[in-house]
């Protein structure tokens, strides 16, 4: 089972591409590492405060591949750097 995120941010922080990108960095190091996931931006990419978070978890359980991902969304939410405007979920 394969759980994808799509996250669309507003960066708070962020005032150049720069300081974007720095602050992305830290977020999807962070996450990379903890959760063993695959995560890039996909969008948004010359936007200084905005960006388009893709991140999946690969699992032989949909309920292990969920429960990773809403821990990962859970995680980005209570970052007060960002704010998360919209967020999609699929499934395979």
């Amino acid at each position: 089972m394969i759980t994808v995120c799509e996250i669309e941010i507003f960066i708070y922080e962020a005032n150049c591409l720069k300081d974007k990108r720095r602050i992305l960095k830290s977020i999807i190091e962070k996450l990379k590492s903890k959760y063993n996931i695959t995560i890039a931006e996909t969008d948004y990419n010359e936007k200084w405060n905005r960006s388009l978070l893709t991140f999946a978890a690969v699992s032989n359980s949909g309920n292990f591949s969920d429960k990773i991902i809403n821990q990962v969304l859970r995680k980005i939410e209570n970052d007060n750097r960002i704010e998360v405007i919209k967020r999609e979920i699929y499934r395979y």
